[in-house]
Parts: structure tokens; C-alpha cells; sequence
């Protein structure tokens, strides 16, 4: 498969599974507390990435860069998925994910400031267009009882996801990707298991077919194949592009699905 074929498949694949994350996660939280469900999805994901991993044992290395796994999994995984659950349940999902989708803006001015990446008038410009587009499409989900903790939220979500992006981004070159992203994904759904447990109780989960299938999917392609395909592409290509192209075809195939969420 010629690189642009495979750039573009690997595009249409986070569009697919990350687009309908969203709806399944806000339907999971009918059955599970936030975060206990956060961090047993990122476990489970974390899980399968180690042993797709482990052919590359050799390149975890994990004495020496253990602070890199550790930062990452706290901005891409704790805080981002821990935020991002919690807020599920104050907001809709539409208007969540819309606000979410500010990450491009972010992720551009950032990668600008800290990784040098050209920040011309005609992309600033665009990414603004962009999340405009996005947020109008959900405007139906300014309807209603706002909630100001679920838009808090989800800013914090979109600034954490950002954040964790462009560090990723800078010191990509230290670490073997694919550990890179088992390592966060496994750290940061043990730290968010580890919360749950104190904060929350393991008897209000509602182990049924739905539930189960919900979170396995989500595990399997959302986060373990996902955040995958989502930091090699990062790794080959400027991240303020990568992230504005992923989140804006995202949010335009799946508005409807998110608006038909709102509701609920």
C-alpha cells in the first residue's frame, strides 16, 4: 500500500472508532461509575498493546524512560479519559465532544510555540473555521440546562489531550512508539483503577451483555488500536495537521449520532 493510501486508511479508521466512542461511552455510564469504567477500558487496551509489544521487549526500556511513560499517561490517559468520563455525565455528548474538538486550535498553537512547526494566517485561520463548523453542528446542544462543570470539563479535556499530544510529538524520538503508547495506556488505566477503587464502588457496576460488549470495543479499538494509529501518524507528520484532519472528519461523520446522544 503506497504511504498516502495508507495515511488516508489509517485516517478513516480513527474517524470510524473514534467518532462513535463518544455514544458508547456515554452509553456505558448507565451501567458503571466514571472513572472505575475509565480506567478498565484503558487496562484492558494497555493490556493488549503489551502483548502485541512483546516480540520488542528489548526496546521498553523501561528503567530509562519510565518519567516519559509516566508524563504521558498522566495528559493522555488519566486526565483525558478520568476528565473526559466524568464530564459525560454532566454534559451531552454532542456538546461535549464539540467543545472537546477546540483540541485542534490548541494543538496548533502549541506545536507553533514548543515544536516549531510553521504557523502561517491561512492555518490559523482554518483551524478556527474548523472547530466553528464543528460547534455549529452541535448546536443543538446548547438547548436546555447547561451544565458550567461540563464545559470545564471539557476544556480541560481538549487541553490535556493537546498538551499530551505535542509532548509525545517532542520526545517521540527517545522511545519505541509502540511501548510508548502501552506504557501510557497501561499506566494510566492502573492510576485510574487505583482512584475509582477509593473513590467510587465496584458494586454499582452492571456486569451485563451490553455493558460488557460497550467496554470491549471501546478497549480494543478505540483505545488500544486508536491511540496506535493516532501517534504513529503523529510521529510521521506535523501534529498541528494530524490532529485538526483526524478531529474534523471525526466530528463531521458522527454529528449525528453525538446529536441523537444529547437527548439521553
Amino acid at each position: 500500500m503506497r504511504p498516502q493510501k495508507k495515511t488516508m486508511f489509517l485516517l478513516i479508521f480513527l474517524i470510524l472508532v473514534w467518532g462513535i466512542n463518544w455514544p458508547l461511552s456515554k452509553f456505558a455510564l448507565a451501567y458503571t461509575p466514571p472513572i472505575i469504567f475509565a480506567g478498565l477500558r484503558a487496562i484492558i487496551g494497555g493490556i493488549l498493546l503489551i502483548i502485541v509489544a512483546l516480540p520488542k521487549l528489548n526496546k521498553l526500556q523501561f528503567r530509562r524512560n519510565w518519567p516519559i511513560y509516566l508524563i504521558s499517561a498522566m495528559l493522555s490517559i488519566v486526565i483525558y479519559y478520568g476528565v473526559q468520563t466524568i464530564g459525560l455525565g454532566y454534559t451531552p455528548a454532542g456538546l461535549f465532544s464539540a467543545i472537546v474538538f477546540l483540541q485542534p486550535v490548541l494543538l496548533g498553537l502549541f506545536s507553533w510555540l514548543w515544536l516549531g512547526e510553521s504557523m502561517t494566517k491561512m492555518k490559523l485561520f482554518g483551524l478556527i473555521i474548523g472547530f466553528a463548523g464543528v460547534a455549529t453542528m452541535s448546536v443543538g446542544g446548547l438547548t436546555g440546562d447547561i451544565s458550567t462543570i461540563g464545559i470545564i470539563l471539557a476544556l480541560i479535556t481538549a487541553l490535556s489531550w493537546a498538551i499530551g499530544t505535542v509532548y509525545v510529538k517532542k520526545i517521540g524520538y527517545k522511545v519505541d512508539s509502540l511501548w510508548l503508547t502501552a506504557m501510557q495506556v497501561t499506566i494510566g488505566g492502573i492510576i485510574l483503577l487505583v482512584v475509582g477503587t477509593g473513590m467510587e464502588d465496584w458494586s454499582a457496576v452492571i456486569w451485563n451483555i451490553p455493558f460488557i460488549l460497550d467496554t470491549l470495543f471501546i478497549s480494543i479499538f478505540v483505545i488500544a488500536c486508536g491511540w496506535y494509529v493516532y501517534f504513529k501518524l503523529i510521529h510521521e507528520g506535523e501534529a498541528s495537521k494530524v490532529g485538526p484532519i483526524r478531529s474534523l472528519y471525526l466530528s463531521f461523520r458522527f454529528s449525528q449520532v453525538s446529536c441523537f446522544c444529547m437527548k439521553k
